[in-house]
């Protein structure tokens, strides 16, 4: 299998967040045009109004979970340990945080976004242990 094909889930969670940044930035702009905030309030996080507080939140969310997701597919290319199991629980992972990302920017339903946390989690966690089964088997 091309290694390189690691790649496209990491792209593909790339191009998430940067949509998690639109998002943040449109409804920031419409919370200083509707009179809700004031452009000075986006120093510090504190002061998020209440339109953009869950963007915020989610964008956050994305340099968590993901930064093992980030380490784990470098390290599959490294030591050519990209095949189709490894490749398809990155790209399940990477449409959990899709989902992940849905629910928590519209509905906000904790029971379901919970759910959806969960499940991308423990994909990724069996994916780390594919990876370590993966180490022992080529040393």
């Amino acid at each position: 299998m091309n290694q390189t094909a690691i790649f496209w889930p990491v792209l593909a969670q790339v191009l998430l967040v940067y949509i998690v940044y639109l998002v943040m930035g449109r409804r920031r702009y419409g919370a200083v045009k509707s009179g809700e905030a004031k452009a000075g309030q986006f120093k510090t996080r504190s002061t998020e109004p209440a339109s953009s507080v869950t963007v915020a939140n989610n964008l956050s969310n994305q340099f968590e979970l993901p930064v093992l997701f980030y380490v784990l597919c470098l390290a599959l290319h490294e030591t050519n340990g990209v095949n189709y199991l490894t490749l398809a629980l990155m790209w399940i992972f990477v449409i959990s945080r899709c989902a992940h990302a849905w629910v928590h920017l519209t509905s906000n339903n904790l029971r379901l976004r919970s759910r959806i946390f969960f499940f991308g989690a423990v994909v990724l966690l069996l994916a780390w242990i594919w990876f370590a089964l993966h180490l022992l088997t080529v040393v």
